[in-house]
């Protein structure tokens, strides 16, 4: 039997294959604009980052404040992208359907955004009344508070809980927090979480037996 009684999940990169969707159009909007970004080195560079400080990067390349309009219109972009690109991560829908203990989501993303990318991969039926954004607490990875938001709401202790996630600031806000927490390594270029994480894994087809 498994000592973990929960798993909060990441979203972005562990449930849905979005991240190079959502960093390619950022790439484009910031090129735009003169940014000069390379997509192979922002896909590493901006991995798990905040969507507010990516976008401080980008005015510090560009040298300006960026448009009052391209919060919003990365959104809808991105979306629209989403809708059209959006996968699952391979594996994580026989993950979720032979889980025997509750799990979550917490994310970075806006919940319109977590809900829309969860909608269109079928994953949003596991997760309907289980979503934690850290934008309805207005903290964002890596402090800790979604992960302990989480963990409270769903009725446990953080000792008693998984969290399962694929960036720095994700490993290290869990662990903050006083989680365990699992790095998924298959988008890790850089080998920045095998150090830090409780374990590792890079396949989910490996998941379900390390929680024994």
């Amino acid at each position: 039997m498994s000592k973990y009684k929960c798993i909060i999940f990441d979203c972005d990169g562990v449930l849905i294959d979005s991240e190079s969707i959502a960093i390619g159009v950022l790439v484009d909007m910031a090129n735009d604009l003169g940014a000069n970004m390379n997509f192979e080195e922002s896909l590493i560079g901006l991995k798990g980052k905040s969507l507010n400080s990516c976008m401080q990067l980008i005015e510090d390349k560009i040298g300006k404040p960026l448009p009052m309009n391209f919060e919003p219109d990365y959104r809808i972009n991105t979306f629209e992208a989403f809708r059209k690109n959006i996968q699952p991560i391979k594996g994580i829908k026989d993950v979720l359907n032979k889980l025997q203990i509750p799990f979550c989501v917490a994310s970075s993303g806006p919940e319109n955004k977590i809900r829309l990318n969860l909608d269109v991969t079928d994953l949003l039926p596991h997760f309907e009344g289980n979503i934690f954004s850290c934008y309805a607490i207005q903290k964002w990875k890596p402090e800790p508070e979604v992960y302990l938001w989480a963990a409270e709401t769903m009725g446990f202790k953080p000792h008693e809980c998984l969290v399962i996630e694929d960036s720095v600031s994700g490993v290290k806000g869990a662990l903050a927090g006083g989680f365990d927490v699992f790095g998924y390594t298959e988008h890790d270029y850089k080998n920045e979480l095998n150090p830090i994480a409780t374990k590792t894994f890079s396949s989910m087809d490996k998941l379900l037996a390390m929680l024994d």
